[in-house]
């Protein structure tokens, strides 16, 4: 089979076969990957490769046999994580961080941009405003806004915390 007649079988059958492969595997990014990896074997074998009575079946059948390869594989690495997984527990969130982002969430999105860049990316005003395309004079003013609305909702957050646990 010539380069011509190969990338013609290609373009003809390419889609019909990862249809195929997708009605028997139920992933179509699986299918597109065995298909492809067949055609590559079969570009290999090209010279003896059209003198096969059924080419496309034979692209079917190497790329299901990928398929099944690539499931055994990943079934038996499933099984060894499992059978060698160990439990570990892990903390919950600092209840400080998540009042933090509970708060910053109730910003508005420039006020909540200007306060992660400056207090926890460590950026300077004049690094936000460059990268921002906005005057320094902006920044501060969002800066100070955020700054008041976050110590208003937190301070509302612990104020409720109080009430609640003065009344238990």
């Amino acid at each position: 089979m010539t380069e011509e007649e190969f990338d013609a079988f290609y373009h003809a059958s390419f889609s019909r076969l990862v249809h195929q492969l997708y009605a028997l595997t139920g992933d179509f990014s699986e299918a597109q990957d065995v298909v492809q990896e067949a055609f590559v074997r079969a570009w290999d074998r090209r010279s003896q490769f059209f003198a096969a009575d059924a080419p496309e079946a034979w692209i079917r059948t190497v790329a299901w046999r990928l398929a099944v390869s690539r499931w055994r594989r990943a079934k038996r690495g499933w099984e060894l994580l499992r059978r060698n997984h160990v439990d570990q527990p892990v903390e919950g969130p600092d209840p400080n961080h998540a009042t933090l982002v509970a708060a910053l969430k109730q910003l508005p999105e420039a006020q909540r941009q200007a306060i992660v860049l400056h207090h926890l990316c460590d950026m300077t005003v004049d690094q936000i405003a460059a990268e921002a395309d906005i005057p320094t004079g902006t920044v501060k003013a969002r800066l100070s806004r955020g700054r008041a609305a976050l110590a208003k909702i937190i301070g509302d957050r612990e104020g409720e915390a109080e009430d609640y646990r003065a009344r238990s």
